[in-house]
């Protein structure tokens, strides 16, 4: 039973930063791509950013040098660093993964078979 378990969300002042954490159980996490997306209250679910197997990075334009995507593989886990945070980074952000081996664009939603519960920043 693959499990994503999202934490880390909350409510800060714009400019501050948060740590958004997933943990992944029931899944290879080496042999994974995993991905962040997030949906804004009226909004389409978008990707914020993904990291492959091989380490390879992808940001969305809007958050390129303020949030970084790491993993611990010790740790099944994958993290977002946001700094800098603005009004319009508040939404529910989800964690998605997929095995390597699955075809398909980071940014695509579809391209993940495996999502978190999501978990919510509000940036005021």
């Amino acid at each position: 039973h693959v499990q994503l378990v999202e934490s880390g969300g909350g409510s800060v002042q714009a400019g501050r930063s948060l740590r958004l954490s997933c943990t992944v159980s029931g899944f290879s996490f080496d042999d994974s791509d995993m991905g962040w997306y997030r949906q804004a209250p009226e909004k389409e679910r978008e990707a914020v950013a993904s990291i492959a197997s091989d380490r390879e990075t992808n940001y969305a334009n809007s958050v390129k040098g303020r949030f970084t995507i790491s993993q611990d593989n010790a740790k099944n886990t994958v993290y977002l660093q946001m700094a800098s945070l603005k009004p319009e980074d508040t939404a529910v952000y989800y964690c998605a993964a997929k095995p390597t081996f699955f075809c398909g664009v980071w940014s695509r939603a579809g391209t993940y078979p495996y999502w978190g519960q999501g978990t919510q920043v509000t940036v005021s």
